[in-house]
């Protein structure tokens, strides 16, 4: 069995370049919080603004935070040597990787849908270049706007001529608006667009993939008021789940009780006992096409849940529990015939405390799955870095210690190739 080690990957936006255009809205400063966003995550960012923009987050702002002056305008002077030519408009997308508007006004998606050009956000949307692929450079849109607009039929009109035109129009919130009204409408979160902007640069290594994924622990109750559970934080899938939706999968992900954010896009069911997360995943493995088993399942559950809270009698002795097996999740779906067939990839998990490569091969032989992730659970248990030991047919590869993001896209990356292989 080969062994080998593999660096950890850049983050999507890493060295990226990314034009955050704005129209007029109260939500502009949702967009500083976006600028930063981006920019922490080592791209650049180049800020235009309309004129209505400024009415209500100042350029000042967004060039403190972009750390370049903002294009306000396609009458130039000349002076600036990037503008020497007086086309802003055009030379602003030349080296972009992406562009963002956000916020976009009805207003604005009007322009973008009739092909308008009559101002410096407009006419750079509408200029924007080819990439090397041949298709226009991506261009975001995340509108902001009063619930009565959101819904009125011209602007779904004009979204969707948008969207055909071939830019990515993001969804709206819903909640209080600046008028007082509570509906449709409100733009999205800063960390969600970026979420957004992260899967339109990320590969699309698992597009058209159904990814089904078990996360956290399982909590298998003795009374009321206690139970069995463990130390599983949930991070490691969530990461995965996370990782595996910007490679362009869709993704479902079965989750024990973890304190945890969805990540954006990804379908959560909610799951507590291991009986629970058999009959969630039996429903869902049929139409998935992976299958990743990150949970950690309790191996046994109390045979009788007392109906009240157990309470000390003052005799010092313990009540007598009696314990029955929790069902394995993982051998049962590796055993379906879907899985035997090839049709179904199943990846499984094991938190070890020691000889993590031998009991890693063991445990893949004894699941009968093609891949097995091995990790010393209590060096890792709550903790946002992890190291990691994948093991197949191929042989051994070792993820060096990470960020568990960093490490799920080398995971996600080493399931796509796989995947490919059998295909």
């Amino acid at each position: 069995m080969t062994s080998n080690t593999t660096a950890l990957p850049p983050h999507p936006l890493h060295q990226r370049h990314i034009v955050l255009a704005l129209s007029g809205g109260v939500a502009g400063y949702k967009a500083a919080e976006l600028c930063r966003l981006i920019i922490k995550a080592g791209a650049t960012v180049q800020v235009v603004m309309s004129e209505a923009a400024t009415r209500f987050i100042t350029p000042t702002t967004m060039q403190a935070l972009s750390g370049r002056p903002v294009v306000l305008s396609q009458w130039v002077s000349g002076s600036d040597a990037a503008d020497a030519n007086g086309m802003p408009h055009i030379n602003t997308t030349r080296a972009a990787d992406a562009v963002v508007l956000a916020p976009a006004s009805a207003d604005m998606i009007a322009k973008l849908a009739q092909g308008r050009a009559d101002e410096i956000v407009s006419l750079m949307c509408l200029a924007r270049p080819l990439n090397a692929g041949g298709h226009s450079v991506p261009l975001l849109v995340a509108p902001a706007m009063n619930r009565e607009m959101w819904q009125h039929p011209a602007t779904q009109r004009n979204l969707a001529q948008v969207a055909a035109d071939g830019a990515t129009v993001l969804g709206v919130g819903n909640g209080e608006q600046a008028c007082g009204e509570t509906g449709d409408g409100r733009m999205l979160e800063a960390a969600e667009i970026f979420e957004d902007l992260c899967m339109a640069l990320s590969a699309p290594l698992l597009a058209g993939k159904r990814v089904l994924i078990t996360a956290g622990p399982t909590y298998e109750p003795i009374d009321p008021v206690r139970g069995i559970t463990n130390r599983s934080s949930g991070k490691m899938g969530f990461a995965i789940a996370q990782a595996a939706r910007r490679a362009g999968a869709q993704v479902t992900l079965l989750a024990g009780p973890v304190a945890l954010p969805t990540p954006r896009g990804v379908q959560r069911i909610n799951v507590t006992t291991a009986a629970d997360l058999l009959a969630a995943t039996q429903a869902h493995a049929p139409q998935a096409d992976i299958f990743i088993a990150t949970a950690a399942v309790a191996d046994w559950r109390v045979a009788q849940v007392a109906p009240h809270k157990l309470k000390k009698d003052g005799s010092g002795q313990p009540p007598a529990l009696q314990f029955a097996e929790n069902p394995d999740i993982l051998a049962t779906v590796a055993a379906s015939p879907r899985a035997q067939s090839g049709d179904l990839y199943c990846v499984g998990f094991a938190a070890e405390s020691q000889d993590l490569l031998a009991n890693a091969q063991a445990k893949r032989q004894r699941k009968g799955v093609p891949l097995l992730v091995g990790n010393i659970g209590p060096d890792t248990f709550g903790r946002d870095d992890n190291t990691l030991l994948l093991v197949d047919a191929h042989g051994a590869t070792s993820l060096p210690p990470g960020p568990k993001a960093d490490l799920a896209v080398l995971l996600v990356e080493h399931i796509a190739a796989r995947t490919l292989q059998r295909a």
